[in-house]
């Protein structure tokens, strides 16, 4: 199905189009990591971990389940993606950018003078549905885009991306709180469980846990998956809502620095830059890892 925008009518086309097979969507996030690692060596700044361990699931929500594109990207009709940990934008981006929001060329410009290509999404590029990075206020703010979508009469999902360091952050709670009073459940967040933020292990710093238990008693229907597993990414999307009336929480458990073995599990990467000896050492990873899974 194809939502079509021209400025004031909305047209839903539908269309025999084939699903991306597992394959091809690992190859998207090999791809994906490529170019985030790229554009992280040539800016000489980036969340290298946190991007890494979030592209699976970015790929599966903007290859697979959200109504969302640039020629309907100002239809009051799309589905709504919001990034709340927004510091790990460079995987953001590069999605963005593979699905034509805009030019992949423009990337060259992270982090430069007078570029929109910041270290946090802004609504100054184009794709980018609201302003975050401030930890915290993702989620307030898809509880306000989903309140909106219910009063409207309209059918649109609203997905955001949480890392598990900022939901000590208490206006997290407060929207949680919300949206089950509400019954938002046209609502999904996504906990990008990678157990580690920029001074230490989650646990260690300000434990959330059990997060499952303390979301289901504020209201929410929760699962967990693999954050790296693309069929059950996947399955678990298209499970939505997991119970009518309640918001949605997907516990998507991560390696931060996936795909790069000197990465993995490592909070000095929470934003290193690799220096060209370690670049070439990930791309001859992640080529070897894609050889792997074509075999």
């Amino acid at each position: 199905m194809e939502i079509i925008w021209d400025g004031k009518y909305t047209t839903i086309r539908h269309q025999n189009k084939l699903a991306m097979t597992e394959i091809e969507l690992i190859k998207k996030s090999n791809q994906y990591r490529k170019n985030i690692l790229k554009y992280i060596v040539g800016a000489n700044a980036g969340h290298t971990g946190g991007s890494l361990s979030s592209i699976d699931i970015i790929n599966v929500l903007y290859n697979e389940v959200l109504k969302v594109s640039p020629e309907n990207f100002t239809s009051p009709d799309r589905d709504r993606y919001i990034q709340s940990k927004g510091h790990c934008v460079e995987a953001l981006f590069v999605v963005l950018a593979d699905k034509g929001f805009f030019l992949e060329d423009d990337l060259n410009t992270l982090c430069k003078y007078q570029s929109h290509y910041i270290g946090h999404p802004t609504r100054k590029v184009k794709g980018v549905e609201q302003n975050t990075g401030a930890l915290g206020h993702g989620l307030p703010i898809s509880v306000g885009t989903a309140i909106a979508g219910k009063l409207d009469d309209k059918d649109y999902k609203v997905y955001t991306l949480l890392g598990d360091g900022e939901l000590p952050e208490g206006s997290n709670w407060e929207a949680a709180l919300v949206a089950a009073n509400y019954k938002l459940d046209n609502l999904c967040a996504i906990v990008d469980k990678n157990t580690l933020q920029i001074t230490g292990p989650t646990n260690e710093v300000c434990n959330t846990e059990p997060l499952d238990d303390k979301f289901e008693s504020f209201g929410w229907a929760v699962k967990h998956v693999d954050g790296h597993d693309i069929n059950a990414l996947k399955e678990v999307f298209s499970a939505l809502p997991f119970k009518k009336g309640k918001p949605n929480l997907i516990i998507a458990h991560t390696i931060k620095g996936k795909g790069v073995s000197y990465m993995e599990n490592q909070i000095g990467w929470h934003h290193g830059v690799p220096n060209q000896e370690q670049y070439a050492q990930a791309l001859e990873e992640l080529s070897a890892a894609l050889n792997l899974n074509n075999n």
